[in-house]
C-alpha cells in the first residue's frame, strides 16, 4: 500500500470530483502552492494512485435513457467464454465478478426498453454457459465523489 499523507488525500478527493481543474486553481482551493500542488500530483501518477484523467459522458444525451444492472449465474467451466461473449454485445459496459448470489454483474445501457429487452432476453439468454439471469432497471441514481480520508479521521 502506498504512503499518502492528508495533502495527497486531498488533492486525490478534489482531482475525483473534477479532474479537469487546472492546478492553479485546485491550489487556490485548498490553500497550497502551485508548485508543490504540482509535484504532489506528478507523485501520485507516479505511484499509481492516480491511473488517469479522464472524461466522464453523459450516456442519456447520446439517447442511452436505459441502465441496468444484470446478475448472471453460468456454468464455472464456461466463465471465460461467457464473458468474452458478453463484451461483444453493444451496450455491455462492464462486468464484475462478485460475491453472493450471482456469479457476475453486468452493467448494460440501453436506448429504450425495447432494446434492453433484446439484450437480455435474446442476446445474454444465448449465450451459452448462461445459466440464469436477473436484471434491476435503475430507475434514479445518486452519486457523490470519493471523499479519501486519512484513516486518523475515522476513529
Amino acid at each position: 500500500m502506498a504512503k499518502v499523507d492528508e495533502l495527497d488525500l486531498i488533492i486525490l478527493t478534489e482531482l475525483s470530483a473534477d479532474a479537469s481543474v487546472s492546478v492553479p486553481k485546485l491550489s487556490q482551493k485548498i490553500k497550497e502552492n502551485p508548485s508543490v500542488v504540482y509535484s504532489r500530483i506528478k507523485r501520485l501518477v507516479k505511484k499509481k494512485l492516480i491511473e488517469r484523467f479522464t472524461i466522464v459522458v453523459n450516456d442519456q444525451e447520446l439517447g442511452f435513457q436505459v441502465k441496468s444492472l444484470a446478475g448472471i449465474n453460468m456454468d464455472s467451466k464456461k466463465r471465460d467464454g461467457v464473458i468474452d461473449e458478453l463484451f461483444k454485445i453493444d451496450g455491455v459496459r462492464e462486468i464484475a465478478e462478485v460475491t453472493g448470489r450471482f456469479d457476475i454483474l453486468v452493467t448494460l445501457y440501453a436506448h429504450s426498453l425495447d432494446e434492453m429487452y433484446v439484450i437480455v432476453s435474446e442476446k445474454i439468454g444465448k449465450i451459452d454457459g448462461v445459466l440464469s439471469s436477473e436484471s434491476f432497471i435503475e430507475m434514479k441514481t445518486r452519486e457523490k465523489a470519493m471523499p479519501y480520508m486519512s484513516s486518523k479521521q475515522g476513529e
